[in-house]
């Protein structure tokens, strides 16, 4: 038996992780990611069909949570095993405190912008176009729901499921560690199970659950809990020409399904409805097959063929990403702030196209400036405390 395979099944590895220096593709994807979410978030925008989502089975929120988890881990699982579960799971407590505050505060600046949007506009359907009307009908009733996480507006739905998830995060790292095969197993059954029996969050008013089931959505997450555990312990990929081949094969089948104006593949006998039905879309919420089996080529083509050393990623417009990957919070509520904005600017102007490509523009640099403003703050403070530690010393 392989190391590698060694290590998936039984958890074995040096006792103590290693700590590998930051792995710049994990910081320059979240960066891309963040800015596609933002242009994707503007319904009817031209640039949004120029997006990943038009060319394959997953799309930016399926590698947000996979990396969600891949930074857990280098965040918190070399913290646990370094100092144990129990402080590993307050520093995990405290970052979803984090969390839970940031989404508040983003659903109430929503809230405001939709209501200063239809004082200044005469229009109610801005309303239904996030899903806040709830709020303005019953809002004690809609407070309670928000505080419990159990009413979430369109667009804020994906930091509640990271909260679930970052607070499952200590369990599945101890079991990742243990035995990482096994635990992926374990959450496939999960998985599948879910979206057998019906399982998700209530999510009010109505009887639909959360737009991300997490009892589905977990599967991506735990997988990246346990890459982020290899690298931790310095596993390499084994070199299997044979699954090269069949990623790159889902990947360019889900291309010609995606791009397929003439609908040839539907021709084919016994795949016809398939093909439809992977045209059309599918199911986000229960996670479907079709972009779990995507997600993984494109991961596996990733690991295999993207070094944390290319120099892409070492490029400008790589390093310009990173500095927005390395403050994916800040970035994301910022993003979906500047989203609903412009849905609303590009609905006041009938979508006209030099308004489009304005907006997005605009936001992009907002948010890539929030990035380095963010970046430089955090240098300064950093110096600053330095300064402040040597004091002491000198006198």
């Amino acid at each position: 038996m392989s190391g590698f395979w060694r290590l998936m099944l039984f958890g074995k590895g040096p006792r103590d992780a290693a700590s590998p220096s930051r792995d710049l593709r994990i910081d320059v994807i979240r960066g891309l990611i963040l800015l596609i979410i933002f242009v994707n978030h503007m319904p009817g925008n031209i640039v949004s069909s120029a997006m990943p989502h038009n060319f394959g089975f997953s799309d930016a929120a399926d590698i947000f949570v996979l990396l969600a988890g891949i930074s857990a881990a280098f965040a918190y699982g070399r913290l646990i095993d370094q100092r144990g579960l129990l402080v590993g799971s307050l520093k995990v407590g405290a970052r979803i405190w984090t969390l839970y505050i940031a989404h508040l505060a983003l659903f109430v600046l929503v809230c405001g912008i939709i209501a200063t949007a239809i004082v200044r506009t005469q229009n109610s359907l801005y309303m239904e176009a996030i899903n806040v009307q709830p709020f303005f009908s019953d809002t004690p009733t809609a407070i309670v729901n928000a505080l419990g996480l159990t009413y979430q507006p369109y667009y804020l739905d994906i930091l509640p499921l990271y909260i679930v998830l970052l607070a499952l995060f200590p369990l599945i790292y101890v079991a990742a560690r243990t035995s990482p095969l096994p635990t992926l197993l374990l959450s496939l059954v999960v998985w599948q199970g879910a979206a057998h029996l019906g399982l998700n969050l209530p999510n009010h008013p109505g009887e639909a659950g959360w737009f991300f089931n997490p009892f589905a959505w977990q599967v991506i997450f735990v997988l990246g809990v346990v890459l982020g555990r290899l690298a931790l312990v310095g596993a390499r990929l084994p070199k299997l020409p044979a699954l090269d081949l069949l990623a790159i094969a889902v990947v360019v089948f889900a291309a010609a399904v995606k791009l397929s104006s003439s609908n040839l593949l539907a021709g084919v006998p016994l795949l016809g409805e398939w093909i439809d039905g992977l045209q059309i879309g599918i199911d986000k919420t229960n996670l479907a097959a079709a972009r779990v089996m995507h997600l993984l080529a494109l991961v596996w083509l990733v690991l295999r063929y993207l070094s944390p050393e290319a120099a892409l990623l070492r490029s400008r417009i790589g390093r310009g990403l990173a500095v927005i990957g390395r403050h994916s919070l800040e970035v994301f509520c910022a993003g979906i702030v500047l989203a609903i904005a412009g849905q609303i600017i590009l609905a006041e102007t009938s979508f006209v196209l030099w308004v489009q490509l304005l907006v997005n523009l605009t936001g992009i640099t907002i948010l890539a400036g929030l990035g380095m403003f963010l970046s430089w703050y955090k240098t300064l403070t950093a110096r600053a405390a330095g300064a402040t530690r040597e004091q002491p010393a000198a006198a």
